[in-house]
């Protein structure tokens, strides 16, 4: 994973709808009616967020009719939660404690 995709991920989770939305998802696929439940938000900007999401690659989409079906990207998020880990490893008082390999 790149800085690149760091940063636009870092910049999608600054936002605290999107936040919920991918704590809502740790839980499983949902509909997009099912997360707009959850907000007081119009769907046009559920689909602004959900856009967002899709675009760093940390969300699924999928259709079903003329429903969207949202989901994590597992891949993406690991790698974003081992650059996350890797941070704290850059320290040299780290580095005895074990931290570093």
């Amino acid at each position: 994973m790149n800085k690149i995709d760091i940063a636009l991920i870092c910049k999608a989770l600054s936002d605290s709808n999107r936040l919920e939305i991918v704590q809502m998802l740790s839980e499983g696929e949902k509909c997009g009616c099912k997360l707009l439940e959850r907000f007081e938000i119009t769907q046009p900007t559920l689909s602004h967020h959900m856009k967002i999401l899709v675009e760093t690659g940390m969300v699924n989409d999928r259709k079903e009719g003329k429903w969207h079906y949202y989901s994590l990207n597992t891949e993406t998020i690991a790698g974003f939660k081992k650059y996350i880990e890797d941070l704290g490893c850059c320290d040299n008082n780290m580095e005895k404690k074990g931290c570093c390999k």
